[in-house]
């Protein structure tokens, strides 16, 4: 599935400044494409020397809420490969679109300049890892930020969460699984219609809870298992599969996981991926690196625990600063490769391609810090037989679209916190990362929170999940 992008999440900044909730101004348009008058996909649209932006959705558009305090500051509208455009946020119109003109620096041009720069993709990846400390956050911070959680079949959506979160991390040289918690503020979400049947997850969820290694699904039936039990395994599955801790600590947590042993992005990487330089492009006024992300000779496997998670080649882009080797933005993808993998992914998942993953990052304060992430990966939830039954008990084949299932997740951050007296009052805080929890809906708290612009199809699949279920729950 082609990622979706949405509309801007903004933090209730109002509060936390006195800003009387009205003293603010929505900034809403679409991008377009100079050239060929297409919308141009997740272009960033940000207020200068701020954290408050947004990213444009499949349709180009996009929503900005600004504070009035910023409306003499400067509207930034770029895309990596298009000169931006910048305009003083009270002078921005609303009734006009957006156009960006292409914009590529010269290759030959840059590969002639007489230095000790790298000039191969594999050297300029290289130089662009150990440069990883000077870029990312050397001291501790917090992120605040909005998360959707997607979860369908090939026809529809069957499940809707949205929450309000709090990163902290205390450095880029300190080890995620000690040094990193997210909280859920809030969260809202529809009725969960998954068709739960799953006899491949509960057996592995009685594994987990049993350590009974040799147990088999197909030595359980169905029929002879509580239906409250299989949904505990689900849930289970869904904090394994779709936790949060579970991605920032983890693997596909590309850059700033780099530093642990067995990392993807260690100083080993290039046994399994290869780097090979595309071009060299322009953002926001400067010249970046466009890198191809190849497979190496060895496969990728993430170890995650209970599932076979090895047999992948990697795929993608990467997108490396020319002046710092600031690693601006990943496009990465895990395709099933050997013959195992391939073959479960197959009759499990319906696909080969297991994860899919873009991670973009925002320059403040002269430190890079995570701004948009988008993860995307099948799941076991009704996988059952491939035959069922119809009204009259013949056999029939079961539907591949209602079989598999998939799920996406993406978080926007708005707003950083440096502070120190804030950050250390905030960790005297409870921390609870479960975004799956059952909470009551704090309709006070939605009524004036701006929740993530759709694509025209996301917003119409989504009003048909809202209309057997509602997300608004009292």
């Amino acid at each position: 599935m082609k990622p979706q992008y949405f509309k801007h999440f903004f933090v209730a900044l109002v509060l936390l400044c006195g800003v009387s909730a009205f003293s603010q101004t929505e900034l809403k348009n679409s991008v377009l494409d100079a050239e060929t008058f297409l919308p141009l996909e997740s272009a960033s649209v940000y207020v200068k020397n701020t954290t408050i932006g947004t990213i444009t959705n499949a349709d180009g558009k996009f929503v900005l809420v600004v504070p009035d305090r910023y409306n003499l500051d400067t509207l930034v509208v770029s895309s990596i490969g298009f000169k931006s455009y910048k305009i003083p946020v009270n002078e921005f119109d609303s009734t006009f679109d957006v156009y960006l003109e292409p914009d590529v620096a010269s290759l030959d041009e840059i590969l002639l300049v007489a230095d000790t720069r790298p000039k191969t993709g594999n050297d300029i990846v290289l130089r662009a890892l150990e440069r990883l400390s000077e870029n990312l956050p050397d001291s501790a911070y917090i992120e605040k930020g909005f998360v959707r959680h997607k979860e369908r079949n090939k026809k529809e959506f069957k499940w809707l969460v949205e929450g309000a979160i709090t990163l902290y991390d205390s450095s880029y040289q300190t080890n995620t699984s000690e040094f990193l918690k997210i909280n859920v503020d809030e969260v809202r979400k529809s009725y969960d219609l998954r068709d739960v049947d799953s006899l491949l997850t509960y057996t592995a969820y009685l594994k987990d809870k049993s350590n009974n290694r040799d147990l088999k699904a197909r030595n359980l039936r169905r029929d002879t298992i509580k239906t409250s039990s299989l949904i505990k395994a689900i849930k289970w599955n869904d904090t394994r599969i779709n936790g949060l801790e579970n991605f920032f600590q983890g693997k596909l947590n590309l850059v700033r996981n780099s530093n642990k042993s067995r990392a993807l992005f260690s100083e080993n990487m290039l046994e399994q991926h290869l780097f090979s330089l595309d071009t060299i492009l322009v953002d926001n006024d400067r010249k970046i690196y466009k890198i191809k992300i190849n497979k190496g000779k060895e496969y990728i496997n993430l170890e995650t625990k209970g599932i076979y998670n090895d047999g992948y080649n990697a795929n993608g882009w990467i997108y490396i600063y020319w002046d710092t080797y600031a690693i601006k933005k990943i496009e990465y993808e895990l395709i099933a490769a050997s013959s195992a993998q391939k073959s479960r992914s197959k009759t499990l998942f319906g696909t080969q391609v297991n994860h899919k993953l873009i991670i973009n990052y925002m320059e403040y304060q002269d430190k890079m810090y995570p701004s948009y992430i988008y993860y995307e990966t099948p799941k076991l939830v009704n996988v059952g037989s491939k035959v069922g039954s119809n009204l009259k008990g013949e056999e029939v084949e079961s539907n591949p679209e209602e079989r598999y299932y998939y799920t996406v997740q993406e978080i926007l951050f708005t707003e950083i916190i440096l502070d120190k007296e804030k950050i250390k009052e905030a960790l005297n805080s409870t921390w609870d990362p479960d975004i799956f929890m059952s909470r009551p809906y704090n309709k006070a708290f939605w009524k004036d929170y701006n929740t993530l612009l759709e694509s025209e199809e996301e917003e119409k699949l989504i009003q048909d999940l809202t209309k057997r279920s509602s997300l608004f729950k009292e």
